[in-house]
């Protein structure tokens, strides 16, 4: 089932503070530069509701089995597993309980719960729907696996990292989605109903919010150019025309000017003035283009889960060399990077997807259908821009130093973006299995031997005094090691 208008309440606030910035004639500073902004409590009111205070650190009560919330309607919902038939929702008299294991519904909470407008409401007409007994609803199996996504929150929360991490199988099956600062689902006053700050504010889920990616839109950026031939140029380190300019993040460091600034360089160093220059003498229309047929960033993608739908406007010369870096009218989500990571590592973008079953509420393992199709692709990269990308991204990972298994390697693109509300910083990664070709299916994901597509967003990168993406590497270390479960 295919749900299209979730993110229309996100698009539509990132979109209002886009329009009412300037972008033409704008002056982009150095990329990722500190924010005074403090560090926001970790807790969340919403008057609007009969919410109440949500606790959105670990809980210090001892919450009793059982404890419930009435669902959105009174008819009695199927259940919701994770990938190894545990129980993570159910329902009873028309309620909804929630894992008796605290950590856990903390850490699903805000992409469960039809507060959050997560895979309860989403999957609401499969899991009202009569199953064999005709006395409740139908179950789902998510492709998310509970352990893995309760090590990533509990590191997330013990670090304080707020942001997202995006967990992806090469399939395009989600290993785990995960968002900090969560809550604690039990304590929000019955009834359970959409909350828009518990789903898009500061304890929603951050991985389907959209904003600008910085320079992993490079990823795309780096193909188009080898695709039009700009393979070289003269990087200056700042930009200057028409009254504003573009910096390089390192442009202060007295390495300035390179004469011959070659395309793996650029991609390597983050060159924003090379891809500007690239993006400018190739033009909009061809830039737009390219865009979609080869990376599907214009048109939605439609996922069981909701749309994925990007944004990128183009007004002016201005706008199209800042599009080229991933500012301007830029905005996409982490759920996109994952599937753009998995595309420039593995050739063909694949739709992500959480659905891995319908069941018998009785008996999770009890297949009634299958969930969605995995390996659908998207779209491709073609094969002779391919090998490029792979240096560059090997490269990136080079400098991050992160230490993964062996038989695996580490293809990276680290993004620091200036947002609206704060400097992001990105990494997208995936620890590619040397063996994995893409093309493998991994039925239960028991055995699974493929490779992992991982994106960690950083959105606090004060408190842990990062000025740039590539700072966060030791953070992304820790996110590697829980998902991989090393």
């Amino acid at each position: 089932m295919k749900i299209n208008n979730r993110k229309t309440y996100a698009l539509a606030m990132s979109m209002l503070v886009l329009t009412a910035s300037a972008s033409c004639g704008s002056s982009v500073g150095q990329a990722g530069g500190s924010s005074s902004e403090t560090v926001q409590q970790m807790e969340i009111q919403s008057e609007e509701t009969a919410a109440a205070s949500v606790d959105t650190t670990q809980a210090t009560e001892e919450v009793t089995e059982g404890t419930t919330s009435k669902a959105e309607s009174a008819a009695l919902k199927g259940n919701i597993y994770d990938v190894k038939g545990r129980l993570l929702v159910s329902g009873k008299e028309g309620e909804r309980v929630f894992s008796d294991d605290n950590d856990t519904s903390i850490a699903f909470a805000n992409i469960l719960t039809t507060m959050s407008d997560g895979y309860d409401r989403t999957f609401s007409e499969i899991l009202t729907s009569p199953g064999p007994s005709g006395d409740v609803g139908r179950s789902i199996q998510l492709t998310i696996d509970a352990d893995v996504q309760k090590a990533v929150y509990q590191y997330m929360m013990n670090n304080n990292i707020q942001g997202s991490v995006v967990a992806m199988r090469s399939d395009g099956s989600l290993l785990a989605q995960v968002s900090f600062p969560s809550y604690e689902p039990y304590a929000v006053s019955p009834p359970q109903e959409y909350d828009e700050e518990l789903a898009w504010g500061k304890v929603g889920n951050k991985a389907f919010q959209n904003f600008e990616p910085g320079s992993c839109f490079k990823i795309m950026s780096e193909v188009i150019a080898d695709k039009h031939g700009f393979y070289s140029c003269y990087d200056e380190g700042e930009w200057e025309f028409d009254g504003t300019s573009i910096v390089n993040w390192d442009h202060d460091t007295g390495s300035y000017p390179v004469a011959e600034r070659t395309l793996q360089s650029a991609f390597v160093n983050s060159s924003n003035i090379f891809f500007a220059k690239a993006f400018d003498s190739i033009g909009s229309e061809a830039v737009l283009s390219d865009l979609d047929s080869i990376f599907h960033f214009v048109t939605p993608i439609d996922c069981d889960f909701g749309q994925i739908k990007n944004n990128v406007e183009i007004y002016c010369d201005d706008d199209l060399r800042r599009t080229a870096f991933g500012q301007s009218y830029v905005l996409t989500c982490p759920l996109y990077l994952a599937a753009l990571g998995r595309e420039a590592v593995l050739g063909d973008m694949v739709e992500p997807f959480v659905l891995k079953s319908v069941v018998d509420t009785d008996d999770p393992f009890a297949v009634i259908e299958q969930g969605t199709q995995p390996g659908q692709v998207l779209a491709s990269i073609p094969q002779e821009y391919r090998q490029n990308l792979l240096d560059g991204m090997r490269g990136v990972a080079g400098g991050l130093g992160v230490y993964v298994p062996q038989g695996y390697t580490l293809y990276a693109k680290t993004g620091t973006a200036e947002t609206w509300e704060n400097d992001f910083l990105y990494i997208t990664g995936c620890v590619k299995r040397d063996t994995d070709d893409g093309t493998g299916s991994y039925g239960d994901y028991s055995n699974y031997d493929g490779s992992y597509v991982i994106v960690m967003q950083v959105r606090n990168p004060e408190y842990h005094g990062f000025e740039f993406a590539s700072h966060s590497a030791g953070l992304y270390q820790g996110v590697v090691n829980a998902v991989m479960g090393n």
